[in-house]
């Protein structure tokens, strides 16, 4: 097939490309430039969009023996990821960039300039397994579970789906990749992984989302509607964070006070007990299903014989039908004991144990076994048998706010 190679820079997309090669595709390499200003990104900054990864990623190229072009694609990525990670902040939800930089300029916008240019799939580095199934092609976690990365690329949907390589799903560790790429000579074998946003290099989220919202004070309440302190912008807390409140007073019990909600239409951060975080009941909108989703069912008999944690349980062990949930890149899977799809491209889920501080605007990628069902933007969340709800502008506990 004739494949466009992403190369960000790193080790794992060079090694990709290379396996690619190896494979018998006719290879072509692409970097992306997502930086409006690239000399404003330093020399081993934290994210993935430095100003050395470019010229990192053409020493691949060559190396691997195959054509290199750079896109600027610095507006989209601006207006797709970052304009949508501040408009989420100011609605008072908990965005996850990495998400949409996958939706909206690694794949489609990669996809559809492949497309139009001729190429029969995309390649990129990403530890997840596209594998062939019976009703089509398949996303499953990859081998590495310390690794895996299908969480962030859900929301790539079916149709892109059919049109990627992953080659580095069936990897066994990072360890791995490393080794492959100091065999084949490509200079970024020890390349440190990059970690926080990208457009964040100095990790200070806080900073950058002042720096462009302005600061906004306002009050921070208890459940009862008891103002406790001030804050300089609400958009600046998520649910379940307990630094940066500077209340002064303790709680009433002595223990520490969390965020459950920020509210964008009073200006105002609530907080209560830790207790008050654990919720069982997810809501989920703008559903992207990777299968029909009428031939989805909770197993009873699967459930029971893995219990209701996931915890220690092997997600790649043979034949496990388990439906379960994961609301964050790296979380630990939670067991989903009910299931209801929704009209209006919405979800609900029931899990067999509470989780804790679960924000509106994260990602819901609901598992079966080790396959990726479907993706969903979490609207809100409950505790079953309280009146209790966080997300969609509603925080209540035992009094209406």
């Amino acid at each position: 097939m004739r494949v466009l190679a992403a190369l960000s820079g790193g080790v794992d997309s060079a090694v990709a490309a290379a396996l690619a090669v190896e494979a018998g595709h006719d290879v072509t390499g692409v970097h992306m430039a997502l930086s409006a200003e690239p000399q404003s990104c330093r020399v081993g900054a934290r994210g993935c969009c430095s100003v050395e990864d470019s010229s990192d990623a053409a020493r691949a190229a060559e190396i691997i023996g195959i054509p290199y072009y750079v896109w600027d694609l610095a507006e989209e990525f601006e207006e797709t990821v970052i304009s949508d990670f501040l408009s989420e902040y100011q609605a008072g939800h908990t965005p996850n960039p990495c998400v949409r930089c996958n939706e909206f300029v690694k794949f489609r916008e990669l996809a559809d300039r492949a497309r139009v240019l001729g190429f029969d799939a995309v390649c990129t580095g990403h530890y997840a397994r596209r594998l062939d199934g019976p009703d089509g092609p398949e996303l499953h976690r990859g081998y590495d579970e310390l690794k895996d990365q299908s969480y962030v690329l859900a929301i790539m949907g079916q149709e892109e789906l059919g049109r990627v390589i992953l080659p580095l799903g069936e990897a066994p560790n990072k360890a791995w990749v490393r080794e492959e790429a100091e065999k084949r000579g490509l200079g970024v074998s020890n390349k440190p992984d990059s970690y926080d946003i990208c457009f964040i290099p100095d990790g200070d989220t806080g900073g950058f989302l002042r720096s462009h919202l302005g600061e906004k004070p306002g009050e921070i309440v208890d459940t009862d509607g008891n103002v406790l302190g001030e804050h300089s912008g609400y958009y600046q807390f998520t649910v379940g964070q307990r630094k940066g409140l500077s209340l002064g007073k303790p709680a009433e019990d002595g223990k520490p006070r969390y965020v459950l909600e920020t509210r964008p239409e009073t200006n105002q951060v609530v907080v209560g007990a830790s207790t008050l975080l654990s919720v069982d009941t997810i809501h989920g909108e703008e559903t992207v299903w990777l299968v029909d989703p009428s031939t989805l069912s909770v197993d009873r008999e699967a459930t029971e014989q893995f219990g209701t944690s996931m915890q220690g349980k092997s997600l790649l062990e043979p034949g496990n039908s388990v439906l379960t949930a994961q609301m964050r890149a790296h979380g630990t899977p939670s067991v989903i004991t009910e299931l209801e799809v929704l009209p209006d491209s919405q979800v609900r889920i029931v899990l067999a144990e509470p989780v804790r501080a679960i924000a509106s605007g994260q990602s819901l990628v609901i598992y079966r076994g080790t396959q990726v069902v479907a993706e969903a933007t979490i609207s809100r969340a409950e505790r079953r048998g309280s009146n209790v709800m966080f997300g969609a502008g509603l925080a209540q506990a035992g009094a209406t706010l």
